[in-house]
């Protein structure tokens, strides 16, 4: 009598901030018979959480996320469950994000404008303990590894304070709410924020929110 072995199921939960996208890659993982969905989260710490619960063999990892970003529930996670595998998803790929995040414990990185295809593929490389990034940043590699150094953050020019002021900004308050939340006036605030833009080398607030958001600003 032959007996038919069923290939493991992956386990894999999601996360990104927009239910679309969640939804688009259940679907899609959906229809591989070796893998299933089994959860979703929408913020880093809810990333966090839902892994310590769920406790999943693979994690696909938005970085722009509220709350924590991607890079840095990506630390969190692999620190707590080194087995747990980790594929980074991301709209841009600037080297600093690159090489932070498979250092945080990443074991893939793939774009959002990848074909549905690759990113199967970068599963089930990363499920067999394997590496994968996206071909198109292949050259940040050599024989598997970090061909470069992790540059610095342009964030690390800035004090604690005026990172906790980005964020603050970022999120949407007003120089008086940061003020408030600061204990600070309002003309320090302000201050502050001219400070900040001439340090980063942007001309206002709407382009310092940009920066902040393409360079992943760490949580303080």
């Amino acid at each position: 009598m032959n007996i038919e072995l069923k290939e493991p199921l992956a386990r894999i939960l999601i996360v990104d901030d927009h239910s679309i996208v969640r939804d688009g890659l259940a679907v899609l993982i959906e229809r591989e018979h070796a893998m299933r969905v089994v959860g979703f989260a929408s913020t880093g710490e809810e990333a966090v959480s839902v892994a310590q619960r769920l406790r999943p063999d693979l994690i696909i990892m938005d970085l722009m996320l509220p709350s924590l970003n991607g890079i840095d529930a990506t630390q969190r996670i692999i620190s707590e469950f080194p087995r747990i595998r980790i594929i980074a998803l991301s709209a841009c790929h600037t080297l600093a994000q690159v090489c932070r995040v498979l250092r945080a414990g990443a074991l893939g990185f793939v774009l959002k404008t990848a074909a549905p295809a690759e990113l199967l593929r970068a599963i089930q490389e990363v499920t067999a303990g394997r590496q994968y990034v996206s071909p198109v940043i292949a050259a940040l590699f050599l024989d598997g590894e970090l061909s470069m150094p992790i540059p610095r953050s342009p964030f690390e020019r800035l004090s604690s304070r005026e990172r906790k002021v980005v964020q603050l900004i970022v999120a949407g308050s007003t120089s008086s709410d940061i003020a408030l939340q600061l204990s600070l006036s309002r003309k320090t605030v302000d201050t502050y924020r001219a400070r900040i833009m001439v340090k980063l080398g942007v001309p206002n607030r709407s382009a310092l929110i940009r920066f902040a958001l393409e360079y992943e600003l760490p949580t303080v």
